[in-house]
């Protein structure tokens, strides 16, 4: 693959993504969501040149359809036109009109960086006469040659920020500017200081299993509070919720689901970390979520296969889940030692799981009893390449 972006900053490289919107797009209406700066608009405009755009973002264009909502349907030249409405949440009112011209044989992608507008509206998306994608930020399968692991866990892979030359600055404005004022600004908080507070304390929970009574008193709010700002983490894309695997009967499973935020740049800037050293807990944390989002969009873009985590009360844990076929345990180590396969030999006393691996930065592929020891890469190539489908 050659490397490429797609985002709106025109002095990045262009990575094609894996998303292949224009076939989509030719047979039916899709909403197309993703946090912000992932390249929706970018993707948009590249693939589909022939689509009619409405920007909701374009005060003049948002103006003209609140005033109208019928200039659509004037405007499309046949039955059969493709229509693009950006950031369609801004404006749920225009699905009555979308819905009424897709029952004419429109085809509509309507993109947005947030589904709770539409939801708390009453919309029901469509009714499913328009499937749902997302766009996530940058993989390493899209990134190819231009990929380097320790840039992408130290800031991310949000298509502007992984090819900027200040990407702390990038990183700063995207936590302070979007996360908090434009969250606000929907209207899904009035009280911009606790959701603040709150923010901060959310990244500093990522990729762990949530005491909502912890967050709340760190963040000084109310516990019920917490958990309508994590739904409203959850509406915005910002975060990815990881359920528990529930199906071992040896060891008794924990049930409480883990968090991460979608993009491991946006979490360590939330969480105030400076330079990222490997061998540090932070570095372990990082990979971890890095690779969890790597997952994410493999299973969105590609497979379909269901993400979980396994945790015994007892102690034992698995990373991560990929149906009930593949246990993968990560190691940001290059030196996978006996005890760090502990938990997956529990695992495999459940005879369940098919696969079992422990991925790390070990060089060389290896077989210790029932685990095979893969390198990250090795892992990703067969990832990508389809073989844990």
């Amino acid at each position: 693959m050659n490397p490429t972006l797609g985002q709106e900053d025109e002095e990045a490289p262009v990575i094609p993504r894996v998303l292949e919107l224009e076939s989509l797009a030719a047979r039916k209406s899709h909403f197309l969501f993703g946090p912000r700066q992932t390249g929706k608009t970018f993707l948009v405009r590249q693939t589909l040149r022939h689509a009619r755009i409405y920007d909701l973002l374009d005060s003049q264009v948002y103006l003209s359809l609140t005033r109208n909502p019928g200039l659509v349907a004037e405007e499309l030249s046949g039955r059969r036109d493709l229509v693009v409405i950006d950031e369609i949440q801004r404006m749920p009112a225009l699905l009555n009109e979308v819905h009424r011209l897709i029952e004419r044989g429109a085809r509509f992608v309507l993109t947005g960086s947030s589904a709770r507008k539409l939801r708390r509206g009453g919309v029901n998306l469509l009714g499913g006469r328009a499937r749902q994608l997302h766009l996530h930020p940058l993989t390493w399968h899209e990134l190819g040659d231009a990929f380097d692991l320790n840039t992408a866990l130290d800031r991310g892979t949000l298509p502007p920020v992984y090819f900027s030359d200040n990407a702390r600055a990038d990183l700063d404005a995207y936590t302070g500017l979007y996360l908090q004022h434009e969250v606000a600004a929907e209207g899904a908080t009035r009280n911009v200081p606790a959701f603040s507070r709150f923010l901060r304390v959310a990244a500093l929970c990522n990729a762990t299993m949530v005491n909502f009574s912890n967050v709340a008193n760190a963040a000084q709010v109310a516990r019920t509070t917490v958990h309508e700002y994590f739904q409203i983490l959850a509406d915005t894309l910002l975060v990815h919720e990881l359920p528990a695997w529930r199906r071992s009967v040896k060891r008794k499973p924990i049930a409480s689901s883990k968090y991460y935020f979608f993009d491991v740049g946006v979490a360590r800037t939330l969480q105030g970390r400076g330079a990222l050293g490997p061998g540090t807990r932070e570095y372990g944390e990082a990979l971890e979520t890095w690779l969890l989002n790597e997952l994410v969009s493999w299973r969105d873009y590609v497979s379909g296969q269901p993400l979980s985590y396994w945790r015994s009360t007892s102690g034992f844990e698995v990373d991560f889940l990929i149906g009930d076929h593949t246990a993968v345990e990560l190691k940001a180590t290059a030196h996978v030692s006996p005890g760090d396969l502990r938990s997956l030999r529990a695992l495999a006393e459940e005879r369940v799981v098919k696969r079992l691996l422990c991925v790390s930065l070990d060089p060389r592929t290896r077989r210790v009893g029932e685990v095979q020891v893969l390198p990250l890469a090795r892992f990703l190539e067969r990832l990508w390449g389809g073989e844990f489908r």
